[in-house]
């Protein structure tokens, strides 16, 4: 009789990691659908209205500022027309002179004043929520007549007061808060996507 395969036994980070993340998009629907449909409503009026989304953040954030606007001026999941967004974490040479010339935290504030048109929507992202360029570019947004939207963990932090709209994704802990972010951030773009293209 053949002896049984080995049981496989995940390594103890990984199983844990997975269960945490289980345990977090559980809660994803319950805390996050209605503002996921004012999220995607502020896009849609934005772009139907010849605005752009304009998205900032710092780090992991900043890699998820570019994951949303590579997807909607490329595409999603459909072939369309490009729809005008783009990541204020991208231009080397912009960073380092704002940085060298006004300091860190005006960063983004001074490309949101620049960029910024009323109607437009400025998506600040912050697992902590507090940090002090995004909070800087937010206040810009609201002063320009843009719409501001933040992306932060579950205490909401200062972006959560000062933001029209706010997902705040319930975990504490900045690998489940990112983690939750990217996937709301990808049915955003499905919907959005999916509704540039009803409305040819």
């Amino acid at each position: 009789m053949a002896e049984d395969a080995p049981h496989f036994q995940a390594p103890p980070a990984l199983a844990n990691a997975v269960a945490d993340a289980m345990e977090v998009q559980k809660s994803l629907i319950a805390a996050c659908s209605p503002v996921f449909q004012q999220v995607t409503a502020a896009f849609v009026s934005a772009l139907t209205s010849g605005g752009r989304i304009l998205l900032c953040g710092n780090g992991g954030s900043a890699c998820d500022a570019q994951h949303v606007a590579c997807e909607l001026v490329g595409r999603f999941l459909r072939d369309r027309q490009p729809l005008p967004a783009m990541a204020l974490n991208c231009d080397g040479a912009v960073m380092t002179s704002l940085s060298n010339d006004f300091g860190y935290e005006h960063l983004f504030e001074r490309q949101v004043m620049a960029l910024a048109k009323p109607g437009d929507v400025v998506v600040g992202i912050s697992t902590s929520g507090n940090s002090p360029n995004v909070i800087l570019a937010v206040e810009a947004a609201k002063a320009i007549g843009a719409v501001t939207i933040g992306f932060t963990g579950v205490t909401g932090g200062k972006l959560k007061s000062i933001t029209d709209i706010c997902f705040c994704a319930p975990s504490s802990h900045t690998p489940r808060i990112q983690e939750a972010h990217l996937l709301v951030w990808h049915a955003v773009c499905d919907a959005v996507e999916a509704e540039m293209c009803n409305r040819g």
